[in-house]
């Protein structure tokens, strides 16, 4: 008799023109290096598109600033108003990208499931923008009544007048946008994006100075140009899709007046909670702010610094957030649960490996970056510079936090997990970061700087449970073991 001999592994073979699924296209040894490739691929065109969105603000800030000191405060004072009102358009289209993922990932009659999604997400956005659009339109009556200056909210009710039309080209951009992810291809959209920094910068120097023979229409100008941009962006990126040979057979917009309550409902559970999250973490700047005021106009300058720089390098972990979900919701379309886990920790990895410089940059050189944003020769301006410096090294204390929050967010959306995130975000932000603000900066007596460090402490508290939630449902059902998985049901 022959000895035993224990059974090799078979090797892998694979027939010509076979694609493996996802996940299982490279051997394990590099399947972390290639999920980080992919995902970066994605990612950092996503975060130039939040810059070039950013521009635009910018782009106006500096015509107002040199138009006039009110006009500049009338357009920074509707500004949290009017990001306000984006979060419906921003919670229902980033529910939407997740479906979108999921559908491409189970390929099996993925186009006309993707169609029917995005039609779905589209009229939620559209619906969903309505209400924000009524507020906006009586912007200076909402802006009296919180007690601001009535100097102030007259104009500002203006340009959110003009403003706001851009509401909804503004959702269905980001609704393509998330289509766009889906497919895995970040380039177009940002392209666009570029292209309509320059556009609103010519229409805002026309309308705001009256330049070319046009009226000069100050605050209006900014609002008319901030709207055309928007408008142009979601037009531009449709066209795009729809004479693209791979993405036209997709018809996004074939029977659009189609309405699917089944799944417009769906998008709204899905969405809803992410629309509440976000309303929470803008309302908790937005609060902190307004706070800021009760220490005077440096204090108020100083936070407007501080939080710009850290806007600019939260625009990344962002981008990552996006394509997580996109990641994750492909790998769970097709039943790949270890490449769905591994998306997810990667993407959070990547955003600790870049918000890590970014943090020790504020933390080391805050006085310097702070002084970027001031003239020197200005009255209070080293003062100023002084209370920015002080903000800017708490803010170096909260990067990390604040890009593994986003991103795990992120990472879970691509589940569908969006309800406990949510109060996760209301505990965190509120609870924990908003009491433990006011505590330290007025019981206390710190100040600002008591202000800041209850972000600190919110941030960390909400990205901890962030991790640990991702952690948690990135186990269940044997996502941990590479087995096939059926998609997560919202």
């Amino acid at each position: 008799m022959e000895p035993c001999h224990p059974r090799r592994p078979m090797p892998t073979a694979v027939r010509p023109g076979y694609t493996l699924p996802m996940g299982e296209e490279v051997q394990k040894r590099n399947a972390w290096w290639t999920e980080m490739r992919a995902t970066l691929l994605l990612a950092w065109p996503m975060a130039l598109t939040n810059l070039s969105q950013m521009a635009l603000l910018a782009t106006d800030s500096a015509y107002l600033g040199h138009l006039s000191t009110e006009a500049l405060a009338a357009v920074t004072l509707s500004g949290t108003l009017f990001w306000t009102m984006l979060a419906p358009g921003f919670g229902l289209s980033f529910a939407a990208a997740a479906m979108l993922a999921q559908e491409r990932g189970r390929r099996i009659g993925h186009v006309r499931n993707m169609r029917r999604s995005f039609r779905a997400g589209a009229w939620a956005v559209v619906l969903g923008s309505v209400p924000g659009m009524l507020l906006l339109w009586n912007g200076g009556a909402v802006l009296r009544a919180l007690g601001q200056d009535a100097a102030l909210a007259e104009p500002a009710q203006d340009f959110l007048r003009c403003m706001l039309w851009g509401i909804p080209t503004f959702g269905l951009f980001l609704m393509l946008r998330g289509f766009m992810a889906a497919m895995e291809r970040p380039w177009p959209p940002l392209l666009i994006g570029l292209l309509a920094v320059p556009l609103n910068a010519l229409v805002g120097w026309v309308l705001i100075f009256g330049n070319l023979g046009a009226p000069a229409l100050g605050v209006r100008g900014a609002g008319i140009a901030g709207a055309v941009a928007d408008g142009f962006i979601c037009l531009a990126l449709a066209l795009f899709i729809a004479r693209d040979r791979r993405l036209r057979r997709y018809r996004l917009f074939g029977r659009i007046w189609r309405i699917e309550v089944a799944r417009l409902l769906k998008v709204l559970r899905l969405g809803m909670p992410i629309m509440a999250q976000m309303l929470l973490e803008i309302g908790l700047f937005s609060a902190v702010g307004l706070v800021m005021g009760a220490f005077g106009a440096q204090a108020v300058a100083a936070h407007a610094i501080a939080l710009q720089i850290a806007s600019i390098a939260f625009a990344v972990p962002l981008g990552l957030g996006q394509a997580a979900t996109a990641r994750v919701g492909l790998a769970i379309g097709a039943g790949r649960a270890r490449a769905a886990w591994r998306a997810g920790w990667v993407a959070i990895a990547l955003s600790m490996a870049f918000m890590a410089p970014m943090a020790a940059l504020m933390i080391l050189a805050p006085t310097q970056l702070a002084g970027i944003f001031l003239d020197e020769a200005a009255p209070g301006a080293a003062e100023t510079a002084a209370q920015a410096a002080t903000l800017l090294f708490l803010a170096g204390l909260f990067q990390l936090s604040d890009g593994v929050q986003v991103t795990g967010a992120g990472a879970l959306r691509g589940l569908h997990d969006t309800r406990v995130p949510m109060w996760i975000a209301a505990i965190g932000y509120w609870a924990l970061g908003f009491t433990a603000a006011l505590a330290l900066a007025f019981p206390l007596g710190f100040g600002p700087p008591g202000i800041w460090a209850g972000l600190v402490i919110g941030l960390l508290g909400v990205a901890v449970a962030m991790t640990w939630r991702w952690a948690r449902l990135s186990r269940r059902g044997g996502l941990t073991t590479g087995r096939r998985l059926a998609p997560i049901a919202a």
